[in-house]
């Protein structure tokens, strides 16, 4: 189809056709046309994506959200001019399994190793990404991708996918000490992000839209402890969430992990400043989230709300009506199906999705709740780090609806945050991990929860009475079942499960939860052989644990 556009002296015509020109032009059109141009009609540009994901950041800490303790200006702008979204839960509060979930779709436990932590990515697992690249889309990442997984190592690995579920890595330009390196503290990854992402816009063809995985490997643990004070920041801006006591120490740590979050929005602020100069930016799709929340004690690898619920921010004025809070549930699942959708990229060639797009309200006008249809989101988790006898896990599955959370702990017979003391070579180690000078010792005890000031203070001052419940809260066994108003309680530390006047709510969460766990084919639920998970091989260190 073409476009003559033709300039009379008092009439402008413009006629689309579908033959020849030279066939239009000799048949009897009864006009004199003068000054004609034939204009070809183009194709409406398809959008480019920039997804960046941090790695092991909480829900509220954005200064968007009004986090006075840290600052994130390239998030406040996609935030700011797009949609900002309130309740967006990842798809397990641990990495890989999260990250499965967002590339295919599908529920961690839907993707056998490929949805576990430390294990094989096989070649069935196609990610959206793959498909995009099919379809013409300049494709490649920068920093963490999908993982912790093991990728084929060599020709022998035949069932297993040979490259990064992300993206291919394009280039690894990296910061050098003492050469311009920038860092804010030393625990910060040498991967220069926006070089990296700037030499792979240099490689795209002209005219070629882009998908690029921004992945920073921050706020990660280990960090520099202290690196706030250089930067400046004020222990008395922190806002201590009520799981943890509030002291020096956890102040401290709280502000270290801020410095990371702040190095991570820096990088993503120089990706949208090369945009604009370049005219790329109001033609990106920018979605800016994190994989799981705050590798912190009653955090990370834990399905309560700073476990599981992350940040989420996404721009793109040329569909998306902007400067709109949005209240909806959104899960990771649902990334997959809406990229794919947006872009017009069939779904065919990647296994089934549980995830459903969530276009309808990106391109809604409406703040608040958009979709009233949209009631529940589902997470869950198996083995994180290897912190039980034998390796074993702690399976748990979390339903969230609109104010209430309802957490599964299908092995509550086990230690959540891991055994509380662990063997080196035959011989056990000191309870809590605490050796003979009263120091803790975090490959020790309670080796699911990352080594840090915080964990260690909780672990040696167990025996304080103002520090037991949150000792408690952070390693104590649980119940089976646990039920939380996180629009009251937040920090998950009211259980409300049992109690008759939460009855009615507690039973149709249990449902709703066993009902799609059953739908989605769940080993847990439906077998043939609930202990799989446990059975997956797990390519990273395995501590040795007394049998529980």
């Amino acid at each position: 189809t073409s476009l003559v556009t033709c300039h009379m002296s008092h009439l402008n015509i413009i006629i689309m056709y579908k033959l020849p020109l030279t066939l239009f032009l000799s048949a009897g059109t009864g006009f004199m046309f003068q000054n004609c141009q034939v204009q070809k009609k183009t194709e409406p540009q398809r959008p480019n994506i920039l997804l960046a994901i941090s790695d092991d950041q909480s829900f509220p800490h954005t200064s968007f959200s009004g986090c006075k303790f840290i600052h994130t200006p390239g998030f406040d702008r996609i935030a700011g001019e797009g949609i900002f979204f309130t309740n967006c839960y990842s798809g397990s509060p641990g990495s890989a399994p999260s990250r499965s979930s967002l590339v295919t779709g599908r529920y961690h436990w839907q993707n056998e190793q490929s949805g576990q932590h430390f294990s094989s990515w096989m070649n069935k697992y196609i990610p959206f990404i793959d498909l995009l690249k099919q379809n013409g889309y300049h494709t490649g990442r920068a920093g963490k991708g999908v993982s912790p997984f093991r990728y084929a190592q060599s020709d022998n690995d035949s069932l297993w996918r040979k490259e990064d579920a992300g993206g291919v890595e394009h280039s690894n330009i990296s910061y050098t000490e003492g050469e311009n390196d920038e860092r804010t503290a030393t625990g910060i990854y040498q991967n220069n992000y926006f070089a990296n992402f700037q030499h792979f816009m240099e490689k795209r063809k002209p005219g070629d839209p882009f998908f690029f995985w921004y992945g920073a490997r921050e706020p990660h643990r280990i960090y520099e402890e202290g690196s706030w004070k250089r930067m400046g920041k004020k222990p008395e801006d922190v806002e201590v969430p009520g799981f943890l006591p509030d002291n020096d120490v956890i102040r401290g740590d709280l502000l270290d992990y801020a410095v990371e979050i702040e190095w991570f929005d820096l990088h993503l602020s120089r990706m949208i400043q090369y945009l604009e100069e370049n005219g790329e930016l109001d033609n990106t799709i920018i979605i800016v989230t994190a994989d799981n929340g705050m590798p912190f004690p009653r955090a990370k690898a834990n399905c309560f709300e700073y476990g599981v619920h992350v940040p989420l921010a996404i721009r793109f004025p040329r569909q998306f009506p902007g400067k709109r809070v949005v209240d909806d549930l959104i899960s990771f699942a649902d990334f997959a199906p809406t990229l794919l959708e947006l872009t017009g990229t069939s779904q065919e060639g990647m296994l089934p999705m549980s995830g459903k797009s969530f276009t309808n309200i990106l391109k809604s006008e409406k703040s608040g709740v958009v979709d009233a249809d949209k009631k529940y989101v589902f997470a869950g988790r198996e083995r994180h780090s290897s912190s039980r006898w034998k390796n074993l896990g702690y399976p748990q599955r979390m339903i969230r609806e609109r104010q209430y959370i309802l957490i599964w702990n299908l092995r509550p017979d086990r230690w959540p945050a891991g055994a509380p003391r662990a063997k080196e070579n035959g011989k056990l180690m000191p309870l809590y991990g605490i050796d003979r000078s009263g120091r803790h010792e975090t490959e020790w005890a309670f080796a699911d929860v990352d080594g840090s000031p915080s964990k260690s203070f909780l672990a040696e001052n167990h025996k304080n009475p103002e520090i037991i419940p949150f000792f408690d809260h952070a390693f104590a066994k649980r119940p089976e079942y646990e039920l939380y108003n996180v629009v009251n309680d937040p920090y998950c530390l009211e259980n409300l499960s049992g109690r008759p006047e939460h009855k009615q709510i507690e039973e149709e969460l249990k449902t709703k939860l066993i009902n799609e766990l059953i739908k989605t084919e769940d080993p847990r639920v439906v077998g043939p052989d609930p202990e799989i998970f446990e059975t997956y091989k797990y390519y990273s260190k395995i501590r040795e644990f007394p049998e529980e």
